[in-house]
């Protein structure tokens, strides 16, 4: 796979080459779908598949106060696209000077005198350019007037008798609903978070007798407060845990944290990335009087993550 992150380094056209464009957040099931009908077709063609996506978001540019939560940061959106068997990702830095290229430049002079576009494949309701003012009709037109085809993939349901169709929005919706199983069968994978261990409170293990991995976020998309049943990634092992999102109100001090209890592990793990992949919501997070009682329940929580990484995973 080869990533360009600057257009300009394009010095030749590919061969042949198939293109979809995106934002691609959460590269969910729908996603991966049109991914592998772009490879499909540049095997068809002998020819080099490739998926432009962006970064930053767009909404993060043009609406910097009214932009969503990513699902995926940026590096595993990447990483995901690439596990696809896509030949070439093309992230563009997007600023608003890139927005500005209207429509008919963008297809002319990007994607078919540098990129070499042969064809595209794109979603019912793509648009492009300068305040959107491209869309399908201006693809077709184009494609005749320049020699590239035009496909329109079909929108992709979600297993699992879930009616709704697989798109981001969907997806943040039941994140943030807590419903971790739902959002799973859009995604194709269960959702994952992921960050670099830091010193937390130090309350897990001295207070609790539990010590924790505490993570900072980025800016992506937060499951609700509460506790979770987990699967976290250190490397190339995976370990069971529960994982606390809130802001420890037994301790009234009001500050958010992500805090994740290994099972059965005793390494330290500061300074290491982890990626906490979150299995199923086990309860709402609540306020104790006493630290015994709060040390009585995360115990049970213990116990219940369990149970249902036992039977989940099996």
């Amino acid at each position: 796979m080869i990533l360009i992150e600057d257009i300009e380094k394009i010095k030749k056209p590919f061969p042949s080459a198939v293109l979809t464009i995106g934002n691609f957040d959460g590269v969910h099931v729908g996603h991966q779908a049109l991914f592998h009908q772009v490879i499909e077709e540049a095997t068809a063609l002998g020819g080099t598949s490739v998926a432009m996506t962006f970064e930053p978001h767009p909404l993060r540019v043009l609406k910097p106060n009214g932009h969503p939560p990513q699902i995926t940061v940026n590096a595993q959106k990447l990483e995901l696209i690439a596990g696809t068997g896509i030949d070439v990702i093309i992230c563009v830095p997007f600023t608003r000077t890139f927005a500005a290229i209207d429509a008919r430049t963008f297809v002319s002079d990007i994607l078919v005198r540098r990129i070499g576009m042969r064809a595209i494949i794109i979603g019912n309701d793509y648009t492009f350019g300068r305040h959107r003012e491209g869309n399908i009709d201006l693809l077709r037109q184009m494609g005749r007037e320049l020699g590239f085809q035009v496909q329109v993939a079909d929108w992709i349901r979600a297993p699992q008798a879930i009616k709704d169709r697989i798109s981001s929005t969907k997806i943040r919706e039941l994140v943030q609903a807590g419903e971790m199983e739902r959002a799973r069968y859009m995604l194709g994978r269960y959702y994952q978070i992921r960050g670099k261990v830091v010193a937390g409170r130090r309350r897990g293990g001295a207070l609790l007798g539990v010590p924790t991995a505490n993570i900072i976020l980025q800016d992506e998309l937060c499951p609700p407060t509460g506790v979770y049943a987990v699967m976290v990634q250190i490397g190339e092992t995976r370990h069971p845990g529960v994982a606390n999102i809130g802001y420890s109100p037994t301790f009234d001090d009001h500050v958010f944290t992500v805090e994740v209890h290994l099972l059965d592990f005793q390494e330290d793990i500061y300074d290491r990335d982890i990626r906490v992949n979150f299995i199923r919501r086990i309860r709402d997070e609540i306020r104790f009087d006493r630290l015994e009682a709060l040390s009585d329940q995360i115990r049970q929580d213990i116990q219940t993550a369990r149970q249902i990484l036992a039977t989940t995973l099996s």
